[in-house]
């Protein structure tokens, strides 16, 4: 399927999506919001792929927010249609069943950051920036930022970015929990590259239940979490990956996956 501001490239089990608007610095505007819903209905359904990635394209920003110059005309009508787009989009790729990689090349912010949070976990170039400061411009973060940043690192720290509008660095992101991993800027995709093929040579849905399992379990009490983690566990008991994977360890060989 083609997309008119996705770059989309699947090769070795990997599934490569990418903002392709460099000269907005990939602003998330209504079109490339459909496009990013889009290309999560088609992309992880392909049999070949089992990791995604979403990066931006050129060597200036992952996403750089959401597209302003849509906003002056805005009425409130039209903004909760952009804020329910928005939410539609980061939740698509927070409840894709692959694992979802966030490749962060440069500018981070408002909307694209949470782009990012959406994502499994994320990787930055040490040029990166990363911020939400819609404050700014006197809004406040509306596609999911103000509840999965609080999440991630806690309430005080996600206040104190959202209320100073302030962005920080890869460095800094990886310090308070943000950023998995900093890399190189011309390193950076090899680094995603190499956890994703870690990623691929295990058992894919043990991967995707487990993903699961810890999203839906995140909020709840642990008792409740627990539960649905001991409802979860026999499930992949019934998988024929489970069997070649307990009988490749007992064989000391590599396990031969078929997702299956």
């Amino acid at each position: 399927m083609e997309y008119k501001n996705l770059l989309v490239e699947v090769r070795n089990g990997l599934g490569i999506i990418k903002i392709n608007r460099p000269k907005a610095l990939n602003a998330l505007n209504e079109e490339v919001l459909r496009d990013l819903i889009s290309a999560f209905h088609e992309v992880p359904r392909q049999g070949e792929v089992k990791v995604v990635v979403i990066t931006g394209e050129g060597d200036k920003a992952f996403v750089a927010g959401a597209d302003i110059a849509s906003m002056p005309e805005m009425s409130p009508l039209m903004a909760k249609e952009f804020c329910d787009l928005g939410h539609h989009a980061m939740r698509m790729v927070e409840t894709c069943a692959k694992p979802v990689i966030a490749a962060v090349n440069g500018f981070c912010l408002g909307g694209g950051f949470e782009l990012a949070l959406s994502c499994d976990f994320i990787y930055a170039a040490d040029n990166a920036k990363l911020g939400l400061p819609e404050v700014n411009l006197g809004i406040f973060p509306g596609f999911g930022g103000t509840q999965r940043l609080a999440r991630l690192i806690g309430k005080n720290r996600a206040k104190e970015l959202v209320f100073t509008a302030r962005m920080i660095s890869a460095k800094d992101a990886l310090e308070i929990g943000i950023v998995n991993k900093v890399s190189a800027p011309g390193e950076l995709m090899k680094d995603v590259e190499a956890t994703a093929a870690e990623i691929m040579a295990k058992g894919p849905i043990a991967v995707g239940l487990a993903k699961q399992v810890i999203n839906e379990g995140a909020d709840l009490d642990l008792v409740s979490g627990l539960a649905m983690e001991r409802a979860a566990f026999p499930l992949i008991f019934a998988t024929e990956d489970k069997t070649e994977g307990v009988k490749a360890f007992l064989e000391k060989r590599k396990a031969e996956f078929k997702g299956k």
